[in-house]
């Protein structure tokens, strides 16, 4: 179990240690600490997310959550949910990488969705592992594999359907004639293979090989040496990078390597058209072709947005997001809008159209998040930990309601003055936060006034000699949601 599950085990386990980082720190007072790289909180001492810095914030941005997963350098990696003011929501740490955090709707409840596996993988630049999908509590309900085997799954696509099922990708290496790109004639490629999973019984339904649909010919990555160092790498000449769902059912793949993104019939397996790369079936039109491409979506209007690198290696100035028109009839691709500002990715990154219009950028290996109005104006902008990634970033509307309690920690105080800090990880109703008494752990009553929620973490102060403190978490209607455990001055409670 992860999530909710995950966090209970963790907070009981680091109870005593974190008891002592307490003491050991002399809190005090103090607000939660800002590391150089790292967020730091009295309450959560477990949990420590990257600083998140909001550069800009302007009216008439999307409504709802930033869902990141930082998982390059970060001190701790995993999904995170944080606010327009970039202060965590939610942050599930994991023990490897998490890529792909987002809302999605499974069973028609929304979900969260992500990808997990270790940081490294046979393949260059893919990944072995599993999909994960959580509640609305944050508890595991549904755990994703390949046919090929637990921890098979590639950490390029975790796509759900209204259908129940789960697109993904998966990286199978086998023997391929490399000589007609000037390699090895007994080489080795990888062949990229797209699965439709039926996510409650694991079945698959359908599976599409990149070998023998599109040739090793099409490809701009220069092939493995024919002898020597390197000699025996795989040609991962395709690299799947995203798979989405058309409303006829056939499928959208995105091939970094090949420069294309294709239209698959999803009945036969068949290339129905080819955008972009060495042999387009569109006229590309001014502006519409791309490079080492990310993330090709097919948009409720018809027009597909895609992420454009345009690196690495560089072959522009600057990565894009791009929305296209296809005309089937007279074989055009057209831009219909270009977002940029300079800022060049060499990997990853992914296009988001929310519903007010605007468009969401996470710029991929650049820990860089932007929001661009219809106009191309920027009117939502943060980064994160430099030297970190995140390999698709989003915006979504979000309610979560943890399983676990409230956490609390209550510094040394004397003088008849407590000063106490509360958090309560992925609890997103909490509007205020309240500190409650009494001489034994069982009898509490409210001390002072409520204190409005101020981010992930909230200092409250109140004149008490009570032995036994906890805190409640209030609604907006002063409704309590949750009560952490009763703690002694000095001590803390987590979950």
């Amino acid at each position: 179990m992860r999530g909710g599950g995950t966090e209970i085990a963790r907070a009981g386990a680091t109870l005593l240690a974190a008891g002592a980082v307490l003491a050991a720190s002399g809190c005090g007072s103090d607000p939660p600490t800002l590391g150089a790289e790292t967020l730091h909180f009295h309450s959560r001492p477990d949990l420590t997310p990257p600083v998140v810095t909001v550069t800009t914030s302007k009216p008439g941005q999307a409504a709802g959550y930033i869902l990141i997963a930082p998982k390059q350098h970060a001190i701790e990696k995993g999904p995170e949910i944080v606010d327009d003011t970039g202060q965590p929501v939610w942050f599930g740490p994991v023990a490897e990488q998490a890529t792909d955090f987002r809302v999605q709707s499974y069973e028609g409840e929304p979900v969260l969705t992500w990808w997990e596996g270790p940081p490294t993988a046979p393949v260059s630049g893919s990944g072995v592992g599993h999909g994960v999908i959580a509640d609305s509590s944050y508890q595991e309900i549904a755990e994703v594999n390949a046919s090929f085997g637990p921890e098979t799954t590639d950490l390029h696509e975790f796509q759900l359907t209204p259908q129940g099922t789960a697109l993904l990708s998966a990286y199978r290496v086998v023997p391929a004639d490399l000589a007609p790109v000037g390699g090895a004639a007994n080489g080795k490629a990888v062949d990229c293979v797209v699965e439709e999973i039926d996510v409650s019984t694991g079945r698959v339904l359908f599976t599409w090989h990149s070998v023998g649909h599109i040739p090793i010919t099409d490809s701009y990555l220069p092939p493995p040496p024919k002898t020597g160092k390197g000699s025996n790498v795989a040609y991962d000449y395709f690299h799947v990078n995203s798979v989405d769902e058309e409303a006829n059912g056939d499928l959208l793949i995105s091939a970094r390597n090949t420069h294309a993104v294709y239209e698959i019939d999803k009945k036969t397996g068949a290339v129905l058209w080819t955008l972009g790369g060495k042999h387009s079936s569109f006229a590309m039109g001014p502006g519409t072709t791309f490079a080492w491409q990310h993330d090709a979506r097919r948009q409720s209007d018809g027009t597909i947005t895609v992420f454009d690198d345009e690196s690495a290696p560089a072959v522009g100035k600057q990565s894009r997001a791009i929305r296209l028109r296809l005309d089937l009839k007279t074989k055009t691709a057209t831009l219909v809008d270009s977002f940029a500002d300079g800022t060049l990715a060499g990997s990853q990154g992914n296009v988001q159209v929310l519903p007010n219009g605007d468009t969401f950028v996470g710029w991929g290996a650049v820990p860089r998040v932007t929001e661009f109005s219809p106009t191309g104006k920027i009117v939502f902008d943060a980064t994160f930990t430099k030297g970190d990634d995140s390999y698709r970033a989003y915006r979504f509307p979000w309610t979560g309601m943890p399983v676990t309690r409230p956490a609390i920690a209550v510094a040394k105080a004397g003088g008849g003055t407590a000063t106490v800090y509360a958090s309560w990880n992925g609890a997103t109703e909490v509007k205020s936060w309240r500190i409650v008494g009494g001489f034994n752990s069982e009898n509490l009553a409210p001390v002072g006034a409520p204190v409005a929620r101020s981010g992930f973490e909230t200092t409250l102060t109140a004149k008490t000699d009570d032995p036994y403190l906890a805190v409640e978490a209030l609604g907006a209607d002063g409704d309590v949601l949750g009560r952490s455990a009763a703690v002694t001055r000095g001590s803390l409670a987590m979950g």
